[in-house]
């Protein structure tokens, strides 16, 4: 090669490895991107940020129940449960009927001057009338009645589902009342404080997951959550859950959990969320069983101390527990919800135990 052409080839090669190093330089100088926030972390700096403001406390926990995965945010907290306790009266009465000590068509008669004034619509109707304690547990489910919560706590009896409830090792959930009522009889030091009931987020995850797996029989008696075992589900368990599912899948009040998520008229195309309420001035609550297309999912969403004491859908708490559904949802289920499985067992193999996942 000639000394001309040695001379054009290091000018062309020159730049270039000039441009390289120019290159690598400028590479080292732009720090590496943080790896995205976990889902925990999101829900951690939501909760917070809420608080900071001054809006209110929020405590949650969530379960995936393909996966086991879960989130938490104060996820063990003694709260306020308003009427989502009446989750724990739902399930003792299907036991009930399982164990053939009750039936969905039972006659209950309301009686003069027994309603009681909150939500529902037993108090406006002429007494006495007599319901079957289908009827009286869907209006205490659907439209969260307070007075057919009451019948019903008159049918079964505080005591009763509270040992029910505390077979399966919630030692933290408690039924304290009847709605709208003074305490009767001695009461707990801490009633006062909780007023009709009490439980925690994850204490009420893992009763609604019962509810949703369909587990009625259970063998002996729990210590904690996720130790208790029951014995296979059969047809007529599940003709007794797909009852109370229904009343869960028909719930009324939709501005939390189900706010962002659902896009159609579930009225007319079933839903894949089933839920149970809760209110009062400064808590709202929602216990919600989510289908996700990737598998079935637990949201218990608590929050107290709210700011916002307002009755409308835009109250700020509401609209709080309605976003962290979305974040924890998008999350898990990318591709969306779909109710198909939205049946006693959630679409699951049959087993005999809820686990007890770590604590997030």
């Amino acid at each position: 090669m000639s000394t001309r052409s040695l001379a054009a080839l290091a000018g062309r090669l020159l730049p270039a490895a000039a441009l390289l190093c120019i290159s690598f330089a400028l590479r080292a100088q732009v720090p590496a991107q943080p790896p995205a926030p976990t889902l925990q972390q999101q829900l951690q700096r939501v909760t917070a940020a809420r608080a900071a403001a001054g809006h209110g406390d929020t405590a949650l926990y969530a379960i995936n129940l393909n996966t086991s995965t879960v989130v938490g945010v104060d996820p063990d907290l003694p709260v306020q449960t308003a009427s989502v306790i009446k989750l724990a009266i739902l399930y003792h009465a299907m036991v009930e009927v399982r164990e053939g000590r009750a039936r969905w068509d039972e006659p209950i008669t309301l009686h003069p001057h027994e309603a009681v004034a909150g939500s529902g619509l037993l108090t406006f109707l002429d007494t006495p009338v007599t319901l079957t304690l289908k009827d009286i547990l869907t209006m205490m489910v659907i439209v969260s009645d307070n007075t057919a919560t009451n019948l019903a706590i008159d049918r079964f009896g505080i005591d009763p589902v509270n040992a029910r409830i505390a077979a399966l090792g919630l030692a933290n959930t408690h039924l304290y009342k009847k709605v709208m009522l003074p305490a009767t009889g001695p009461m707990p030091a801490d009633q006062p404080k909780f007023g009709l009931g009490k439980t925690t987020p994850r204490e009420m995850a893992y009763l609604m997951e019962a509810i949703g797996l369909c587990h009625l029989h259970q063998q002996g008696t729990a210590t904690t959550p996720g130790t208790a075992t029951f014995s296979p589900t059969d047809d007529q368990d599940r003709a007794v859950c797909s009852v109370a599912l229904n009343m869960l899948k028909n719930q009324f009040y939709r501005e939390t959990i189900p706010r962002y998520l659902e896009t159609v008229d579930t009225s007319e195309t079933g839903t894949a969320i089933a839920s149970k309420t809760g209110s009062l001035d400064a808590v709202r609550a929602d216990v919600a069983i989510v289908m996700g297309k990737s598998g079935p999912l637990i949201l218990s969403i608590f929050t107290y101390a709210n700011r916002d004491h307002g009755w409308t859908v835009d109250n700020e708490a509401e609209v709080t527990i309605a976003k962290l559904g979305k974040l924890i949802v998008n999350t898990w289920s990318p591709s969306g919800i779909d109710g198909k499985n939205l049946v006693p067992g959630l679409g699951l193999p049959d087993t005999t135990t809820i686990p007890s996942p770590p604590t997030p």
